[in-house]
């Protein structure tokens, strides 16, 4: 600490040193005409002789990453976004009151320069600066061994850090922003509207989850973090738009994790007079489109696995799953006891008072979940653990339902929509019996959505799709705090 106080103070005294020149160390408008990886793509292959006849003149701006002084000249490496570039400073060139503020330079400082591009004599694509304009003094050194920075703690909690040290955050970055367009070109090419819905909400619902509570003085009233906006999306449909989405923000007051956080990224859309199985093959096209876009092609490495997207992706039904992967006999499926006896014989633990769609989902979290690498569709899942989901005609026990697992992660979660008010309203009373029961998750009951139900709704499909972990299988990412820019954590000590 007394280190960094020292270098911190003689940082100060170098504000004094710049204005003593007459240089604001904190300066205002610079022209950059040019970006450092655009340069290198256009220039950087081009011989010596080449730069030369060329003339090529630049002006870019950027953070001093690395600084090297000989005596009247000096290099300096500008980072303009992940993009690195040498820039050769002069004396003889900038002239004496330029050099001067050079002198003042300290790596993580801004500044701006201009100049004709050469190569040195060691053959390195470089600026040669004929002018140099002071931008921003660091007054902290860029911490030690900064080059790289591999410590979690410091890269999530001072992701600016990350963003200087590990250039490769900005692929990520840039990557999300692709997809995240490409998604929203793709929904509006096939007629969607994009429209926004609240994200504080008087009744919290669309998924299983613990929400956030906050107060509204105004109002008087308690407000709630939306979990989901399936709820107020589906209003949309009931008033007559028949193709929404919202790319929206949702917050589950639960646990972090490598694939858990609080703060959220998804899609959600919805289709009047369409079933889940329409959003099985418009969820295939999506996807694909989205890897050739952002990827240039449809397979992939994840985490040491060969991932394939081409389609047609497997479908699989929920119970099915669960009997092939484990070698059980159909009768674990249909009764308590002997479901419980297969859990204990897979060593999946449940809890002691569960009951049959419990252990059933415990058992397929654990021993299905992990297997499901390729893209597979998991569909005709119980209507308990689908209390917004539409009955099958053919077996009222199960519902017109879909998750879509790639890499052993859910990505996506489809089902025709209930349209029945008769059956929401006693599937929400079911919710609201369990969260008497001490269950936080369960959903409540919304009276003005189940009046708008009443007003009816048509046969409605609707999906949710994960961002974030999209972003994590197309950046082979094994954390989504890598694909979040500011992921939470405890607080710092």
């Amino acid at each position: 600490m007394d280190e960094l106080n020292d270098q911190r103070q003689q940082r100060i005294k170098k504000l004094d040193e710049l204005r003593s020149l007459g240089v604001n160390p904190f300066g205002t408008r610079f022209e950059a005409t040019d970006r450092a990886g655009q340069l290198i793509q256009l220039h950087g292959k081009k011989t010596k002789e080449e730069l030369e006849r060329s003339g090529i003149h630049c002006r870019i701006a950027g953070r001093t990453v690395a600084l090297r002084r000989f005596g009247k000249a000096a290099f300096a490496v500008l980072q303009d976004g992940a993009d690195r570039l040498q820039v050769y400073l002069k004396k003889d060139t900038l002239g004496e009151h330029a050099y001067r503020i050079c002198e003042a330079l300290d790596v993580g400082d801004w500044i701006g320069v201009s100049g004709l591009l050469f190569r040195t004599k060691t053959d390195e694509f470089t600026v040669d600066a004929r002018e140099l304009t002071f931008l921003s003094k660091a007054l902290r050194p860029l911490p030690e061994k900064w080059h790289g920075l591999t410590d979690v703690e410091t890269r999530y909690r001072q992701r600016y850090l990350d963003l200087i040290a590990n250039p490769a955050v900005h692929q990520i970055v840039a990557t999300r922003s692709r997809l995240i367009a490409g998604i929203r070109a793709f929904l509006c090419e096939k007629g969607f509207l994009e429209v926004e819905t609240p994200m504080m909400q008087p009744i919290p619902g669309g998924a299983t989850a613990r929400p956030f509570v906050t107060h509204h003085n105004a109002l008087g009233v308690d407000l709630y973090l939306r979990v989901a906006p399936e709820l107020y999306l589906k209003r949309l449909i009931v008033g007559g738009f028949p193709r929404v989405f919202e790319i929206n923000r949702n917050f589950r007051n639960e646990g972090i994790s490598t694939i858990h956080n609080p703060e959220f990224t998804m899609l959600e859309f919805y289709v009047a007079y369409a079933d889940y199985t329409d959003l099985i093959t418009l969820t295939e096209e999506m996807i694909v489109r989205l890897s050739r876009e952002v990827l240039g092609k449809t397979a992939l490495e994840y985490q040491g696995q060969h991932i394939e997207l081409a389609p047609p992706w497997r479908r699989w039904s929920y119970r099915q799953a669960i009997l092939e992967v484990n070698g059980l006999d159909r009768t674990a499926l249909q009764d308590r006891a002997p479901a419980l006896e297969a859990a204990r014989r897979l060593k999946v633990e449940v809890e002691p008072e569960a009951g049959l769609i419990a252990i059933l989902t415990a058992i397929f979290e654990e021993t299905v979940e992990p297997k499901l690498i390729q893209p597979t569709f998991i569909t005709d899942y119980p209507t308990e653990l689908s209390p917004l989901a539409r009955r099958k005609d053919t077996d009222p026990s199960l519902t017109d339902r879909f998750e879509l697992y790639i890499a052993g992660r859910e990505i996506a979660n489809a089902f025709s929509e209930l349209n029945d008010p008769l059956d929401q309203r006693a599937r929400f009373e079911a919710q609201v019996v369990r969260r008497e029961a001490g269950d936080e998750e369960a959903h409540y009951l919304d009276e003005d959505f189940l009046r708008a139900l009443e007003y009816g709704m048509p046969p409605t499909a609707g999906e949710g799709i994960g961002i974030d972990r999209l972003v994590m299988l197309f950046t082979n990412q094994a954390s989504i705090r890598d694909v979040i820019l500011f992921p939470q954590l405890r607080p710092e000590k």
